[in-house]
């Protein structure tokens, strides 16, 4: 039954369980808060550092890590929500960190305005998505934390801090991928940029050709990417850029079969009936390889990045050193073709620029993902084991919202500011107030 504090926010004593999208992850809090003000979220942290309560904020749950898993106080802070402001001549715009992704980029759109780059989904809050080292796909162009210019956040003692390169630039330089362990997240401003078309050209390639010719397409294109679909020697292959127009969406109809009907309904159908009858699972993967035909569009921005993504799954991705991803690829390929694995989901490659934040996976290095995934409720541990060891030996960094096996003692060595992030941490937050199980393991006590 949902109470009031003292400060009005919604409090819940006693909640049921908390889970994540995928389902692989569960948490049973003490209470839960959902504070409508930056005021309210202080309060709340204030009362759960003297309760002797762990805090942890949440968004939408599409990690598929403990991140924002806790015992103690879980804050919701969706009611945190909408533009602040928008300042055309710096090209930024703040946001309440409560906010989800689609409802910035329609909004922005209604502007005029657009993020620069953003991942391939769109569900979940800026915090989120910015702290857990969300991207997409970009040859000069960054993850979403990249793009931040400043932001706010309710540390351990309930200050608000001010963070950008020119107030607190030492917090700012971290925070921005802080995984929830430096303080709460209250606003992001991000650099954004008038409205712009991008041309998508999709097109299926053959594994042994896209990955020979893998450096020639990141070097042509703004925004590369691309599927390989496991058992079979066949990928689909996504190229973005801009373009001056004119505009030429997806029709209704084709848009419809390609993106819901192809890779969401009948997807969901061949998944299932490969959990219940692996053995099915090659032929299937060959005839779904097929099935996507070449297309290209041209639409604003977050209508070609973003896609639906209704078939739910875990994942694990690792971004690798990018001269390194063609190699790991075909070790994973060969690994899978040796096997007795039966692999329904196709394999994801991207890739990133260096940027200069302590723990983002591009940190200090020009970076490539290999995302490798299974379908809900099917047994993924051999799986990403294996992919593991394959994506460690060549010092992969994992993403800090998805499924991996790394402690402190290997981060350590693969962020060359490891050792920064977590003295800042010791200094901001040295009871461990917003710390938990995975916070434990990925940085240490």
């Amino acid at each position: 039954m949902g109470t009031q504090s003292s400060t009005k926010t919604t409090t819940t004593a006693a909640p049921s369980t908390w889970r994540n999208w995928a389902g692989n992850v569960s948490a049973r809090p003490v209470r839960v808060a959902e504070p409508r003000s930056v005021d309210e979220l202080r309060e709340t942290v204030r009362r759960a550092a003297a309760d002797g309560l762990k805090v942890k904020a949440v968004g939408t749950g599409h990690s598929f890590t403990s991140a924002a898993a806790t015992d103690g106080v879980l804050v919701r802070p969706q009611a945190l929500s909408g533009i602040r402001h928008i300042d055309r001549e710096a090209g930024t715009v703040t946001v309440a960190a409560g906010t989800a992704l689609k409802d910035l980029n329609l909004a922005l759109a209604r502007e005029g305005l657009s993020l620069t780059n953003m991942g391939d989904i769109m569900e979940q809050t800026v915090s989120g998505a910015t702290s857990t080292g969300t991207h997409g796909t970009g040859r000069d162009s960054a993850s979403i934390a990249a793009q931040i210019r400043a932001l706010e956040l309710v540390t351990a003692d309930g200050r608000l801090l001010t963070c950008s390169e020119k107030e607190n630039p030492e917090v700012f330089a971290a925070a921005r991928v802080g995984i929830g362990a430096l303080g709460i997240v209250t606003s992001i401003t991000f650099a954004v940029e008038p409205l712009f078309l991008l041309t998508a050209r999709e097109e299926p390639m053959a594994f042994e050709r896209v990955t020979a010719e893998f450096d020639q397409h990141w070097a042509e294109n703004e925004h590369f990417e691309f599927y390989w679909f496991p058992h079979t020697g066949n990928c689909n292959t996504k190229r973005n850029n801009r373009s001056t127009g004119p505009a030429a969406p997806n029709g209704a109809v084709s848009g419809w079969i390609e993106d819901e009907l192809l890779s969401n309904g009948l997807f969901q159908a061949a998944c299932s009936l490969g959990r219940t009858v692996p053995a099915t699972i090659p032929s299937i993967a060959r005839l779904a390889s097929k099935a996507l035909s070449a297309r290209t569009y041209t639409d604003i921005p977050y209508k070609v990045f973003t896609s639906p993504r209704r078939v739910r799954f875990v994942e694990m991705e690792y971004a690798l050193p990018r001269a390194a991803v063609v190699d790991a690829l075909r070790e994973l390929r060969t690994l899978v073709d040796r096997s007795d694995l039966r692999i329904s989901f196709p394999v994801e490659v991207r890739t990133a620029p260096a940027d200069d934040i302590a723990l983002s996976t591009a940190s200090g290095r020009d970076s490539a993902y290999i995302a490798v995934h299974m379908y809900k409720g099917t047994p993924y541990h051999e799986y990403f084991t294996a992919a593991e060891r394959i994506f460690t030996a060549h010092a992969g960094r994992p993403h800090w919202g998805k499924v991996h096996t790394r402690d402190a003692a290997y981060l350590a060595g693969v962020y060359p500011r490891f050792g920064e992030f977590t003295a800042l941490r010791d200094r901001l937050d040295p009871d461990r107030l917003f710390g938990n199980d995975y916070l434990r393991r990925v940085l240490g006590d």
